[in-house]
């Protein structure tokens, strides 16, 4: 879909010559020597809810994206949906998602999927893009996909497509600041860019104090109106209780009025799902005397298979003619932490009254809900995403590489290669702690209890080099599991990295080295049962042994470690091994 002419493709190649790193370093082949061969991956999610509550006739599970895909949006022409989240640092950006019945889901990759145009190259794993809008306009038969991008300097910007099976044009810049946007077209064919900002200078009242904005947009020009801005919420609800963190808004229109939808409370335990009402696109908004119409936040830490931080909502009308709504929350472990990162869910959408409210959103959730009315339970079948407990197994031989492999800060097609042996990781100088694409193909952590297996065949050549795992948070949060070389002989080394000391600087430790003959194929192991880790090998195939003994996940965990991921479960290389081993 993109139409490119020869002159500015020789520009931006030449431009990005000039950054840190180059094209020709991250994707040249042939393979270095010493370029590790992955031939097989086993997960396999073993979470005692989904053994404690089995799937009956006309039920599905909760969430219906497991592991880190949070900030749902969603949107609907005829019978098909489409759904995108946020991807931060992770590539492509913004992943996408179709289904004909809210349950059964395939993933369509990502929409920024152009290196050229969004590259994350240089930012922390939670920046990139995050908190997309997707939205359907009839007037014109077109999707727009509206996201900021903390990256590249390209901030707030919008793709269109009339078919996203088949991609998206290029991102266009719009004129305006602040972060979680999403655009809503009226019936008389009028548009509206909706987002979270600042409040006017000077006159920001507390930590968290934000306002949302609305815009006219010009569709011919895909440009926000410069002048027509204003503020349609100052705070949240109620500013004289200094609500905070309202953000992610969307307009919605219902028997001639006007309905906007916001999250706040912040991303944490406070979060919350919040409704306005007006006569007209640009308000006054009026909050409804029921807020909030979603949250977790009342009800005790202890209670079980808690599910927690539920906010930053979008709603949709269902094929059985019912609301619905996508949002994010949590699944935390038995130590609160939040390894699988941010989720997303779906709840049915009571809206017979004046205002939506998520139908048991005010309760404790649920880990399955009843499906829509004639509609078969197929994930994990006929290529729809699965979810509760399954096991995902890849040997590198299908012709397409399936999605759920992405890259960090870059593409993963710039260090791998699909070969007759397996795949090969052509291994990066940058290692997992720096803030630059890494030659690791990561797999997100779905469940609290699982197990990561791949088979590995290697040989180090030097004490820069280093093949293997990792689970990782971030570039500062992370165990690295792999095999390195000091001096003739080749050892397994397990190393934690966790947060930075007062100079900023990675604190590293090396849990656990273990001399290791590599006459053949090993096999590593990331193994975990909510907080406790394990990492373990095999040269047999079957007998594993644990190297560094239980280790704990806090480190993997977004309310440990920051940020806004989930963990990621990676096969790893480099040529800039930094182990130091005594």
């Amino acid at each position: 879909m993109r139409k490119r002419n020869t002159l500015l493709a020789m520009a931006v190649l030449s431009l990005f010559a000039m950054v840190s790193f180059t094209i020709s370093e991250y994707s040249t082949y042939p393979p270095k020597k010493n370029v590790p061969i992955f031939t097989k991956v086993i997960y396999e999610g073993n979470d005692q809810v989904y053994k404690d509550y089995p799937l009956e006739e006309g039920e599905f599970y909760n969430p219906i994206l497991q592991g880190c895909y949070p900030d749902p949006a969603i949107t609907r022409k005829g019978d098909d949906y489409y759904m995108v989240c946020s991807s931060f640092a992770m590539f492509p950006g913004v992943p996408i998602f179709h289904s004909k019945d809210l349950v059964n889901w395939t993933d369509l990759g990502g929409v920024l999927d152009d290196i050229t145009e969004f590259n994350p190259h240089d930012t922390g794993i939670s920046q990139g893009v995050y908190a997309p809008g997707i939205t359907y306009n009839p007037h014109n038969d077109t999707f727009y996909m509206i996201v900021t991008a903390f990256s590249g300097g390209l901030g707030n910007i919008i793709v269109k497509t009339k078919d996203p099976m088949k991609g998206w044009g290029s991102p266009k810049k719009l004129d305006f600041g602040g972060i979680d946007p999403s655009i809503f077209f009226d019936d008389d064919g009028k548009a509206y860019v909706v987002h979270n900002d600042a409040p006017d200078e000077g006159k920001e009242l507390y930590n968290g104090h934000r306002v949302i904005k609305i815009w006219e947009y010009d569709i011919e020009n895909d440009q926000v109106i410069a002048g027509t801005d204003e503020i349609i919420v100052d705070g949240g609800v109620d500013i004289t209780e200094k609500p905070i963190w309202i953000e992610a808004p969307h307009i919605y229109k219902k028997d001639g009025s006007y309905y906007l939808m916001c999250a706040e409370g912040g991303t944490g335990d406070w979060h919350s799902e919040v409704i306005f009402k007006s006569d007209g696109p640009k308000g006054p908004y009026i909050p409804a005397p029921s807020n909030p119409i979603l949250t977790q936040r009342y009800f005790p830490k202890d209670r079980e298979n808690m599910v927690d931080w539920a906010g930053h909502a979008d709603l949709v009308k269902g094929p059985d003619d019912r609301y619905y709504g996508v949002f994010l929350a949590i699944r935390p472990n038995e130590e609160n932490r939040v390894n699988t990162g941010r989720e997303t869910f779906i709840l049915p959408v009571d809206w017979s009254g004046e205002y939506p409210v998520f139908e048991n959103g005010l309760v404790p959730m649920e880990p399955k809900l009843k499906m829509p009315q004639g509609i078969t339970n197929k994930t994990g079948q006929d290529g729809f995403i699965p979810n509760g407990n399954f096991t995902f197994e890849e040997d590198f031989s299908s012709d397409k590489l399936d999605y759920r492999w992405i890259g960090l800060r870059g593409t993963r097609e710039a260090f791998i290669k699909q070969t007759k042996k397996g795949l090969e990781i052509t291994p990066f100088s940058t290692n997992i702690k720096e803030r630059k694409p890494t030659s690791t193909l990561f797999h997100r952590q779905q469940h609290k209890t699982f197990s990561f297996t791949t088979t590995l065949e290697y040989e180090p050549k030097s004490e820069k080099d280093m093949a293997g795992v990792t689970a990782y948070q971030n570039e500062n949060s992370n165990y690295v599991f792999g095999i390195t070389k000091k001096g003739k002989e080749n050892y397994l080394v397990l190393q934690k990295n966790s947060k930075p000391n007062w100079r900023g600087e990675t604190v590293s430790e090396i849990i656990a080295t273990e001399p290791i003959d590599l006459d053949g194929p090993i096999d590593l192991k990331i193994s975990a049962e909510g907080d406790e880790y394990q990492f373990s090998y095999a040269v047999n195939g079957s007998d594993f042994k644990t190297v560094g003994g239980t280790v704990s996940g806090d480190i993997l965990s977004t309310d440990i470690a920051g940020g806004f991921t989930g963990a990621l479960l990676g096969l790893y290389a480099t040529s800039g091994n930094d182990i130091v081993l005594d």
